[in-house]
């Protein structure tokens, strides 16, 4: 079993920042990569890009099998749940997309 688990979500003023973390555990194998994702309401999940418009980084901690965004000059259309998905090769074999139960980020005007 693998689990993908999000944190760091909030509540923000526009201009803000956050800092989102996304860990990944349980029986695994190796880790072929982990990304993150949002969806806005209304909205088809969208891949959150690296340097997303200069605003946004990504980056990676591969020995604790954990995956950082780091948000700033956060603005109201930023408002979306933030999910972060792991391409995981398990202890038994194989090879899956786990995906985790996302977290709120909301920025106010």
């Amino acid at each position: 079993q693998v689990q993908v688990v999000e944190s760091g979500g909030g509540l923000v003023q526009a201009g803000g920042s956050l800092r989102l973390s996304c860990v990944a555990s349980g029986s695994i194998g190796s880790i072929y990569g982990m990304g993150w994702y949002r969806q806005a309401p209304g909205k088809q999940r969208e891949l959150v890009a690296d340097s997303m418009k200069g605003r946004f980084t990504i980056s990676r901690d591969n020995a604790r099998n954990t995956v950082y965004l780091q948000m700033n000059s956060l603005k109201p259309e930023d408002t979306a749940v933030y999910y972060c998905n792991a391409d995981v090769r398990p202890v038994h074999g194989g090879r899956s997309l786990y995906w985790g139960q996302g977290t709120q980020v909301t920025v106010s005007s």
